[in-house]
């Protein structure tokens, strides 16, 4: 199938490569199905870009790349519509956003897809982990709420 986006042109999707979110992602509830495509400049960086609504793209990097000893602690149930079999099964990933100040992580909600399953689910940590990571561009990072 082909999808057009206002940030990537005319992309040819196969049905394969589509992740459902059922909720939606916060903020953005009637986006549904989305694709994960990679950065052709910077391979730390993918984008999940909506295929209902062509206008959303959203920078997605593993958290870990930025903070070694990252682990999301969810309730159980949260995970249970990916129909994981195993927890070590889910990829996570999280937002990254232009900030003021560079670019900034969202690690408080972060996406969990189970991969094989194309499903996902945004949640929300249990731990009081910063809304934002800052990665300015001098190379600092600062934690904000």
């Amino acid at each position: 199938m082909e999808i057009t986006t206002t940030r990537f042109g005319v992309l040819a999707v196969q049905p394969s490569d589509i992740l459902t979110f059922d909720q939606g992602l916060i903020g953005l509830r009637s986006c549904r199905r989305w694709v994960v495509l990679a950065d052709a400049h910077n391979s730390a960086l993918g984008w999940l870009q909506s295929i209902d609504e062509p206008e959303f793209a959203l920078g997605v990097v593993s958290p870990r790349r930025f903070v070694s000893d990252y682990q999301l602690r969810v309730a159980r149930q949260e995970l249970a519509p990916l129909q994981l079999v195993h927890a070590s099964d889910a990829q996570v990933v999280v937002i990254v956003s232009r900030h003021p100040e560079g670019l900034a992580l969202n690690l408080r909600a972060p996406l969990v897809i189970n991969v094989d399953g194309r499903k996902g689910r945004q949640v929300i940590a249990k731990d009081p982990l910063p809304v934002r990571l800052i990665l300015p561009t001098d190379g600092e990072m600062r934690l904000t709420a």
